[in-house]
């Protein structure tokens, strides 16, 4: 079944403006975390905690688990994807020094890559708009990156933070495959889904931590509890949650084009708690970075207005 993408106003107003602040806040809780404890500990704790909330939400509300079978193969895979690798990612380029704002920044092209990924991994149609948006949102980062490339965490913690970017799109793309169209029975329950994915980021993640971390003591325990409960309850759970359900209601594309405001979000919140501060070429970078993605994502475009992009079919199931 292939219907039409909605535009960013057609989202529910409040979903999507509680998801802008609850995904901002992950890139402060996020570095916050790992100065405190290291980036895969701070993450398998975090889903473990996230996973067991989770599971007694489900539990409780919903029943038993009853997803099975290729159903729960896929829910764990993209939860693998969502999880593990997009934050595993971005948490290890944090640690390499990579700031809040550019880790948001980077995130933010998301919608537009997600829709050059769904034209040439789906076969849904690719608009000339789309691609001069991401072109646009390129220009943005290499601006904001500026000659000092040591400052966002040298090439590893830009390359680690591209790479959870790819990982973003793909798992972006991959929640609207939970369930298969020809499979009998209803689509995955998404809190038992939530929780699964949770739960099977957990032994990688320790692994890691284990091997490349160690024991240690914490570095800053207040911190360390604080953050990584925020990310577990607030981010893990709402955060996502929250995602699933606008990628169900508006498509891929329309969900992620609320990542348009989320650099200059992030940037504020950064301000107001490590006190960083941007200066102008950064700010311009990610003016020209937010114009690319709006640009790219239809934002203030009206479907069927003169001179508007058709919006790409989604497949749904």
């Amino acid at each position: 079944m292939e219907t039409t993408q909605r535009p960013l106003g057609a989202l529910p107003l409040v979903p999507a403006g509680a998801f802008v602040l609850v995904w901002c806040s992950g890139y402060i809780a996020g570095p916050a975390s790992v100065r405190a404890v290291g980036p895969f500990t701070a993450l398998a704790t975090r889903f473990v905690l996230a996973a067991l909330v989770t599971a007694l939400l489900a539990r409780v509300l919903r029943g038993p688990l009853r997803i099975r079978g290729a159903a729960l193969v896929r829910v764990g895979l993209v939860g693998l994807m969502m999880n593990a690798v997009v934050f595993g990612l971005i948490y290890v380029a944090f640690d390499a020094g990579m700031g809040a704002t550019l880790g948001s920044l980077l995130h933010a092209l998301s919608p537009v890559l997600t829709a050059l990924l769904a034209g040439v991994l789906l076969g849904e149609r690719l608009t000339r708009l789309q691609v001069v948006g991401f072109v646009l949102g390129v220009v943005g980062v290499v601006v904001v990156l500026g000659p000092d490339v040591d400052q966002a965490g040298g090439l590893l913690g830009i390359g680690f933070g591209l790479a959870s970017l790819v990982g973003l799109s793909l798992g972006t793309l991959g929640q609207r495959w939970y369930h298969d169209p020809s499979a009998a029975g209803p689509a995955p329950d998404p809190l038992w889904a939530a929780a699964v994915q949770f739960a099977v980021c957990v032994p990688p993640l320790a692994v890691l931590a284990l091997t490349l971390e160690g024991v240690h003591p914490v570095a800053d325990p207040v911190a360390g509890v604080v953050s990584v409960v925020w990310l577990a309850l607030v981010n893990s759970i709402v955060g996502l949650l929250l995602l699933g359900m606008l990628v169900r209601r508006g498509g891929a594309g329309a969900s992620a084009s609320l990542f348009f405001v989320c650099p200059p979000v992030t940037a504020l919140l950064a301000w107001l708690t490590f006190g960083t501060t941007l200066d102008l070429r950064e700010w311009l970078g990610i003016l020209v970075a937010v114009v690319g993605v709006a640009v790219a994502t239809g934002v203030g475009r009206r479907s069927g207005a003169p001179g508007s992009a058709d919006p790409a079919p989604v497949r749904t199931p």
